[in-house]
This record gives C-alpha cells, sequence and structure tokens, in this order.
C-alpha cells in the first residue's frame, strides 16, 4: 500500500454538519439543558467543525411548548439568548436549522438572514412532499440563506420517486442534495447506487452531495466514509452518536476518518466524557436490538421506540415475532 495511502481522505472542502442538537433533541423532545447546547457549540468552534445544527424551525401549533423544549423552534429570540453575538466568520463555524415540509410555518418564521444568527436553512422533506420543499428552498434563499435538500425515507422510495425529486431540486439554488438514510436500512452498494444517481442528476449545478446516515445496521459511520470516498462533500454526524433510535454516524469517528488538520479531535473527546456520557443514565440510544430489526426491515424506529419504551423491552424475541413472524 503506497505510503500516502492514509491521507486519502484529505479533502479540504468537504464540510462537516454536527447534528447533535437537532438529530439528539428526538430522544428528549428537544429538552436539552442551555448549557449542554451551549457546551455543544464551543466544542463545534474548538474542534473546527463546519456547521452546527441547533435544531428544527417546526411549527409550534403541531409541536407545543408544553410538551417539547425550545429547540424543536428555533425561535429567534431562544437563538439570540444562546447565540446571541455569534460570527461565523470569526469562529469559522455555520449556524444552521432543519425546517420539515408539512411541519414548519416557514412562510411566517423564518425571518430574513440579517436577522437571525442562524446561516442556512435545511429543508427536509418526503418525496410527495417536493413541491413545497421546492418552495421553501426558494424562500430561504430570497431571505439570504444557505440553503440544502433532504430527501428523507430514501430507503423506501422508488426510483421514479428518487429521480423526479431530483429534477425538481436540480434548478433550486439549494448548495448540496443530501442522503438521507432516515430508517438506517442502507448497505454500502446502495449508497453507492444512490450517490452516482444524485451525483449524476446534479452534474453541472454546482450542488454538493452530502450524506445522512443512521446507524440501526451499525453501518452509519461506514456509509458515510463510503460517501465521502465517492466523492460526497457534505457530511452529517452527532458527537457521540446522538439522535433518535440507534442514533448517527459519529462526529469522533469522522473527524478521525477526514485526516484534515483543521480538525481537532480533543475537544469533542472531552464534551463526550463531560455532558454525552452521563445522558445514558437517562437516555437510551444506539444499536439496539429492536433497531437493528426496524433497519433490516426497511421500517421507522417508532415501533421499536414503542417497544424500549415499554414493560417487556427485555423481550426481544416478542418484538422479532411482531415485526417479522417466523424467518
Amino acid at each position: 500500500m503506497p505510503a500516502s495511502a492514509p491521507w486519502i481522505t484529505y479533502r479540504p472542502e468537504l464540510k462537516v454538519l454536527d447534528c447533535t442538537i437537532r438529530d439528539g433533541g428526538l430522544i428528549n423532545a428537544h429538552k436539552f439543558t442551555d448549557e449542554f447546547v451551549k457546551a455543544v457549540y464551543e466544542t463545534c468552534v474548538a474542534s473546527g467543525i463546519d456547521y452546527m445544527e441547533v435544531g428544527y424551525k417546526n411549527s409550534i401549533r403541531l409541536f407545543p411548548v408544553s410538551d417539547f423544549g425550545p429547540w424543536r423552534h428555533c425561535e429567534e429570540d431562544d437563538l439570540n439568548r444562546l447565540f446571541g453575538g455569534h460570527d461565523a466568520e470569526k469562529t469559522g463555524l455555520k449556524l444552521t436549522a432543519m425546517a420539515d415540509a408539512g411541519k414548519s410555518d416557514w412562510k411566517e418564521k423564518i425571518v430574513p438572514r440579517v436577522d437571525s444568527v442562524l446561516d442556512m436553512i435545511r429543508v427536509a422533506f418526503y418525496a410527495h412532499q417536493v413541491s413545497e420543499a421546492v418552495e421553501m428552498i426558494h424562500h430561504a434563499d430570497e431571505l439570504g440563506y444557505e440553503t440544502t435538500a433532504n430527501l428523507m425515507a430514501v430507503s423506501n422510495i422508488s426510483e421514479t420517486e428518487i429521480d423526479t425529486v431530483l429534477e425538481a431540486i436540480k434548478p433550486t439554488p439549494a448548495l448540496a442534495m443530501v442522503i438521507v438514510d432516515s430508517f438506517g436500512h442502507l448497505y454500502r452498494e446502495q449508497v453507492d447506487i444512490l450517490y452516482k444517481k444524485y451525483a449524476e442528476a446534479m452534474a453541472g449545478t454546482g450542488k454538493d452531495i452530502g450524506i445522512h446516515a443512521h446507524n440501526n445496521l451499525q453501518l452509519g459511520f461506514a456509509n458515510t466514509i463510503e460517501a465521502i470516498i465517492l466523492g460526497a462533500n457534505r457530511a452529517d454526524c452527532t458527537m457521540g452518536g446522538l439522535g433518535r433510535g440507534a442514533g448517527n454516524c459519529p462526529t469522533e469517528l469522522l473527524l478521525g476518518f477526514l485526516r484534515n488538520p483543521k480538525f481537532k479531535l480533543r475537544p469533542v473527546i472531552r464534551l463526550l466524557q463531560e455532558y454525552v456520557e452521563p445522558l445514558h443514565e437517562t437516555l437510551t440510544w444506539g444499536a439496539l436490538v429492536p433497531y437493528n430489526i426496524t433497519g433490516q426491515m426497511n421500517r421507522h424506529p417508532s415501533s421499536a421506540i414503542k417497544f424500549l419504551d415499554g414493560p417487556d423491552r427485555k423481550n426481544f424475541v416478542k418484538f422479532f415475532d411482531e415485526v417479522i413472524g417466523d424467518i
């Protein structure tokens, strides 16, 4: 093997997005303390991460404040309270929030970029919501934000549906088209097929291809680095793999893989020690058996989440029989 081989993953144009607070918030209704959110922010700055996703820009009507913490809504008052004075040019870190099609009052709640600490809006949508997603991308772009298009549950739709979405997103100002393995169902071969399909569809537009992987089959990190090797220049991750169900590609593994000297791993390790590991005392995430089962069956992890919250949470065979049956 050539001596230079370990440095093959060094690509300065590749951007890392940490979505610990946004995706991780799905396991505690986004009720992180200010101290925790601030610690993640400071870690992202210190470690050289490019983007931090601070939460969802979703509707208070659909997600009432009595049931959810502030990072489900990312109201401007909360953003200013925690990130007031944030300067992307000085810190090297850009802040982003995710707006879901069908769940976000985006026409009213996304303010002009000059009036917000946010730098980017990531538009998440299912295939049947692509028309609204295109509107959302144009709206956010006109307000001055960077944007990305995140087609969810890509493992659960037809090739024709994927092609239709890509055709609709191609002329938009979105900076990236993201492969989202919502159910943690994809294997390397499928990542290869999807990357090539996305890249060919976006050829000539200047759009990056991104990857957002879940860890149901314990392939979140593997699928992320596969997409990167193929040419993906946007990669999502979370500290300690914190995220709904089986969780996500761990930030600490991704930074170690990238070989980019701008990324510093020690701040992430400190955050894991001081903030993430203690969460295991009250919260559950990771590649547990029920999540592995839903991943294999290409199903949303909601049934596994419900099972693990129930009285029979140790009876994996019962869950297997309910979901799969006798095979």
